[in-house]
């Protein structure tokens, strides 16, 4: 583990849609800077992802300076949505949890609306301090997260989706492979472990950052997802029920919660602290 460090950085500034790659980031309590404060939810205030809307993949949200976004998709035009000034708040349900944000404006509902074909509404999370406290099971006091699933950061590694993909090979979708790591759509990407040494990690340091390592992360259908087409197949759902099933969750990555703030750059020494 003498020369793992930090591979590439993901941002994702509405939940589900296209991640940005960055040379560095801010590390705030509830996730990178920028991550997941903002999402969509349909009529009954449930979240909207790839999930329910695969074509997510394909739209863009560039984060603006302000906090704003910049939506966008191929042959829509795009429009841009500042901040939502916090005149009062809306509920949303967030996998069962109920969670406060703000409603952008109109027009940010009428451009995501037009580009699913269904009625949708883009909510922000103006104070990601106090809305959504982590799983209790799992939290220390205060702890909370953005948008995100369950946890502020999620980290893969280079070696583990090597090792899967060479499992997918195997398989009866072989023709699916090899996977890219865009299908797991993690904040941070390991190079230089062992394949499935996150398994047994503890507490790390990327840089001078420290996480805690809560538990791993048990994926979903959006794997399955094409993210420059849209598409589903069968992987990597299929090989992982067979070979990184733990309980009952199919396992790949793991979820990070931050101890310390502080700034990640590509590159910076990855230590493993227990």
């Amino acid at each position: 583990m003498g020369n793992a460090e930090l591979h590439s950085i993901h941002v994702h500034p509405v939940k589900a849609l296209r991640s940005q790659s960055r040379r560095e980031a801010v590390v705030e309590p509830w996730g990178l800077a920028g991550d997941r404060r903002w999402v969509l939810i349909d009529d009954e205030g449930k979240v909207v992802t790839q999930r329910q809307q695969p074509r997510l993949a394909l739209a863009t949200a560039e984060l603006l300076s302000d906090g704003g976004i910049r939506l966008s998709a191929a042959g829509r035009a795009p429009v841009t949505v500042p901040v939502p000034v916090p005149a009062g708040t809306t509920m949303l349900d967030i996998f069962g949890r109920k969670v406060e944000g703000v409603l952008a404006d109109s027009a940010a509902h009428e451009w995501c609306s037009a580009y699913l074909g269904v009625e949708v509404r883009l909510v922000h999370m103006d104070d990601p301090a106090k809305r959504r406290p982590l799983d209790p099971e799992f939290a220390r006091p205060g702890e909370t997260v953005s948008f995100a699933d369950e946890f502020p950061l999620l980290v893969t590694a280079l070696a583990s989706l090597d090792a899967l993909n060479s499992l997918v090979e195997q398989g009866d979708h072989a023709a699916e492979g090899p996977l890219p790591m865009n299908r797991f759509r993690p904040n941070l990407v390991l190079a230089g472990t062992t394949a499935w040494a996150e398994d047994g990690w503890s507490r790390i340091a990327i840089g001078d950052v420290t996480f805690r390592v809560p538990k791993m992360c048990g994926r979903c259908v959006v794997t399955t997802t094409d993210q420059s087409t849209a598409q589903r197949g069968k992987e990597p759902l299929r090989t992982l029920g067979r070979h990184r099933r733990f309980g009952s969750q199919l396992v790949f990555g793991q979820n990070l919660v931050p101890e310390s703030p502080g700034t990640v750059r590509v590159g910076d020494p990855v230590t493993i602290l227990g």
